[in-house]
């Protein structure tokens, strides 16, 4: 069966106050928009158009990574029928046309399929939630054999169907055969002057047609998006949500509710991740990890039984196994760690291959370097990589003792088993199995007196 699919997304706004175009205000990093847009796609349709106005070539450029995605500009704010009807330019006959408000990034593939089953091509299906507190809201008017018979205004109740608890989320799925039909039957004799999408139900009723309802499974999953705050709490419902699957995954939270994840995460057996902690793009943890509170996880694959410590950054980096990283270490793209290596406190790295069980223990920096094997950084070494224009590279082979304080000014390879004495700059390469030191030679002057301060 045939589907296409229309994405409403014209609306300006305005309660966001911000002139970024609401649908593309983000949760987890993505924009709204494109949570729906996913949403819809993995239902395989034949076409997707996306009714845009506000900012609406900020929102195809931003949304010009999907392919397939078709256009329709909705000059004047006229109503989601009036949307929907500035769209059936771009759309083929299909048999189902599924119609979703822009605003509603948690819907899930699962509810928009259970919508599309309902309809099935001869029916129009609207999507439900049942409320505990329905006020303010479309309700959703059935007979007795469940038949949707009509969607009443909050205003428009009566008392009887004020009780009514099942409402209206403007999500529908009509026969494609006779979308063009009802559309152009719409009028806007009403107190907006627009033209509704809900008015469809009157239409369809009136010609004889069945009209059914699919419910969402949770008012969440449907809650739309007006201001900064609810923005706010969809971002935590979406979040709740990727922290219960971890778990059921087997990983342990220290709390569920402090941990964001805002692309994707995979883990291994028996991982622990502690408070406030952010998992960016793709990230990967092996079997055994453990994570201390606080730390940025982006784009990066963290090997098994690792331990990152509080505080730190990873971007777009590798590790190896048994890896300690921490606390405070920060590391940036291109970061290659092998088995057992560790980055300490306050130490950065930056496109560096460390070998297996090297250390780098405290308040360095290494750019641009490979390191070997069992090699030792001293405290406060910096590889000089960079001369202003050109980056250049520091070797260090397998071994090797780099003392406390010291400067390697690349281009520089150190040999295997070298040791390099404390404070030293070294802006040669020095040979493997030796001692290579470069500092002023220490003298003491009798009878220097200290400055004092001019009376």
């Amino acid at each position: 069966m045939q589907l296409s699919v229309v994405i409403l997304a014209a609306g300006k706004g305005t309660r966001m106050r911000s002139d970024k175009p609401k649908v593309l205000h983000e949760i987890a990093n993505t924009p709204i928009l494109e949570h729906i847009v996913r949403a819809a796609h993995a239902l395989d349709p034949f076409e997707t158009v996306v009714t845009y106005g506000h900012g609406g070539e900020q929102v195809k450029q931003r949304l010009s990574h999907i392919d397939g995605l078709k256009w329709a500009e909705q000059k004047e704010q006229l109503g989601t029928g009036h949307a929907v009807q500035q769209a059936l330019p771009q759309l083929a006959k299909s048999d189902i046309c599924l119609v979703v408000v822009g605003d509603i990034p948690l819907i899930q593939t699962e509810t928009l399929a259970k919508l599309v089953t309902a309809s099935n091509g001869d029916k129009l299906a609207v999507l439900s939630v049942v409320l505990d507190n329905p006020t303010g809201y479309g309700r959703i008017v059935k007979n007795d054999k469940g038949e949707v018979t009509a969607i009443v205004e909050e205003k428009d109740t009566n008392a009887e169907q004020k009780l009514i608890t099942e409402i209206n989320t403007g999500v529908m799925a009509i026969p494609g055969k006779h979308l063009e039909d009802w559309l152009a039957q719409l009028d806007n004799n009403n107190a907006q002057d627009e033209y509704y999408l809900t008015d469809l139900i009157e239409i369809a009723h009136k010609a004889g047609f069945k009209i059914t309802a699919a419910q969402a499974s949770c008012e969440a999953e449907v809650s739309g998006i007006n201001n900064k705050l609810q923005l706010a709490t969809l971002e935590r419902e979406f979040q709740l949500k990727q922290a219960e699957a971890l778990m059921l995954e087997g990983a342990t939270l220290a709390d569920p509710s402090r941990i964001d994840i805002r692309g994707s995460l995979s883990i291994g057996r028996d991982v622990e991740i502690d408070v406030n902690c952010v998992f960016i793009g793709d990230v990967t943890l092996g079997d055994g990890v453990k994570i201390s509170s606080n730390c940025v996880i982006e784009n990066s694959s963290i090997g098994s039984n690792t331990v990152i410590k509080a505080n730190s950054v990873l971007e777009n980096s590798s590790t190896g196994e048994s890896c300690d990283i921490g606390p405070f270490a920060r590391l940036r793209p291109g970061t290659q760690l092998a088995n057992r290596a560790k980055i300490g406190n306050f130490v950065e790295t930056k496109k560096a291959i460390i070998g297996e069980g090297s250390k780098v223990n405290h308040l360095s920096y290494i750019g641009d370097a490979e390191i070997g094997q069992a090699v030792n950084i001293g405290a406060g070494t910096i590889t000089c990589n960079y001369d202003g224009v050109n980056k250049f590279k520091t070797t260090i082979g397998d071994g090797a003792f780099i003392g406390t304080n010291s400067s390697l000014v690349a281009p520089i390879e150190i040999g295997e088993n070298a040791t390099i004495g404390a404070g030293s700059t070294v802006s040669k390469s020095a040979p493997g199995a030796q001692l290579t030191i470069s500092r002023a030679k220490q003298k003491s002057i009798e009878g220097w007196q200290r400055p004092v301060k001019k009376k």
